[in-house]
């Protein structure tokens, strides 16, 4: 369970309470006064990252498949490639009144 911080509406004392996620502000009372009037505080937090979960982690792991996967289309033919240049031109046909060569 939390640990929630509370301070009293009568007495302004700052207090701790150990609570369930459900349970209301309203009812908590004040340990100093005995008042149901507490009202919960913000408090900080902080957390320890271990393991793959660090920031950034997923983002640097996105970036080296974008590179790898970049690579291996770079090693496909082009989609739209260009033309290959004929070897050599096409023989003239002689009915149709083009001169060859002999």
């Amino acid at each position: 369970m939390p640990i929630y911080e509370y301070r009293c509406g009568q007495c302004e004392k700052q207090f701790d309470a150990t609570q369930s996620v459900h349970a209301r502000a309203e009812d908590t009372v004040c340990p100093h006064c005995h008042a149901q009037s507490a009202t919960r505080l913000l408090s900080a937090s902080t957390a320890q990252i271990k393991g793959t979960r660090k920031t950034g982690f997923a983002e640097m792991k996105a970036y080296n498949m974008l590179d790898e996967r970049m690579d291996k289309f770079a090693k496909l033919p082009p989609l739209m490639g260009k033309r290959a240049a004929p070897d050599a031109a096409p023989p003239s046909d002689p009915s149709a009144g083009g001169t060859t060569e002999h």
